[in-house]
């Protein structure tokens, strides 16, 4: 097994000099498609702006580690909602489902959606408009994730790209590859790395393009219809290695060796390099009260993020989060409510997530075998 995890991480690791070749390069920033691809849809993850690479669970990992998918073999429905750049219209919703299918295998399918509300149709000759047009962004992944034992957990999820504004669309797949593991004396010590977005280029075709032109080579002269060129563009392609530890804050009061604590706080640390923005670097703490209550925070800094002038990013670096969790007797259902905020600049008011998570069955046992 430690082999595994030491081929593992050097296989991904080897990758970070074909994503950090284009990352880096200012001329690139903003020039990818597909962004929806790097929006998590996923309140609890997002109130720490995503830096919980090392650790993060449930269905919310297919948005981050694909590898967390297997942190617990429980049966989960979570759905999410977004009022992205609150005032724009822009709303993204979202949905998960994750199954256990046995030997520690879970899979795992998330369906994402965003939409931008009605925007006015212009042309050349109705500069006022003639009605309105719905652009729609869609985006089904599927996932599958295996731990083995209780320290070391992998994944793989591919993603079906759809992006349509009327009579033009765009087709795309995307892959993610996700690793976790986890050691220390109470498994409090976490590292992860996580791929995503390494896919095929897309471009936009369809009657959208149809062009009048006039056909020269007869006579008399007489107008057809052709299609224009429309150039291809790459997937946002990033690679994430992230870390984090747990502080057990009332460990030394508990009278039992085998009890559990019921304080406990979550550092963590991630950096993700990107190939068409800037790489980022980030910092958070997660405090949580006998999984029944959480509260989050993190600050996530970009090259010229202080500089209204030179930021290539709305948000601020700043973000935050809460959780709620109720479970029903002690083998029973569990719900949970997450929301997240994070502050952008003007004339945005800030992205808020919403989510709701139901989960059945029973987690893994912990074991020290692996």
């Amino acid at each position: 097994m430690k082999k595994v995890i030491i081929y593992s991480f050097a296989a991904l690791t080897a990758l970070l000099p074909c994503v950090q070749g284009l990352a880096g390069n200012k001329d690139r920033v903003g020039q990818s498609g597909a962004p929806e691809l790097i929006t998590n849809p996923w309140a609890r993850s997002t109130g720490l702006f995503a830096l919980n690479t090392a650790y993060i669970g449930g269905i919310e990992a297919m948005k981050s580690n694909i590898a967390g998918l297997a942190a617990d073999t429980l049966f989960e429905v979570g759905l999410s909602h977004g009022a992205y750049l609150s005032g724009t219209g822009i709303n993204i919703n979202n949905i998960g489902i994750a199954q256990p299918l046995g030997n520690e295998f879970v899979l795992g399918i998330n369906v994402m959606s965003i939409s931008f509300g009605d925007i006015p149709a212009t042309n050349y000759y109705n500069p006022d408009g003639f009605g309105t047009f719905h652009p729609q962004f869609l985006n089904v992944q599927l996932g599958l994730a295996k731990g083995f034992g209780i320290h070391t957990k992998a994944g793989f999820a591919m993603t079906y790209v759809s992006e349509q504004i009327n009579n033009i669309n765009a087709l795309g797949l995307a892959f993610d590859g996700g690793i976790q593991y986890v050691t220390g004396t109470r498994d409090n010590f976490h590292l992860g790395i996580n791929l995503r977005n390494l896919g095929t280029n897309m471009r936009y075709t369809g009657s959208g393009f149809a062009i009048n032109v006039d056909q020269t080579e007869s006579s008399p002269f007489y107008p057809i219809s052709a299609l224009a060129p429309s150039d291809k563009f790459a997937l946002p392609t990033c690679l994430s290695i992230g870390g984090a530890y747990d502080f057990y804050l009332d460990e030394k009061k508990l009278k039992k060796a085998d009890a559990q604590p019921e304080h406990k706080l979550t550092a963590v640390f991630n950096f993700t390099s990107n190939s068409f923005l800037n790489d980022n670097i980030g910092l958070g703490a997660e405090y949580t009260y006998k999984e029944m209550f959480s509260a989050r925070a993190a600050y996530r800094y970009e090259n010229g993020i202080g500089n209204d002038a030179k930021t290539t990013t709305m948000y601020t670096g700043l973000s935050m989060g809460v959780s709620a969790q109720y479970q029903i007797a002690d083998n029973g259902p569990r719900f949970a409510f997450d929301y997240s905020f994070r502050p952008t600049r003007h004339p945005a008011n800030g992205v808020h997530m919403l989510g709701i998570r139901f989960m059945a069955g029973s987690k893994k046992a912990s074991s020290k075998e692996d």
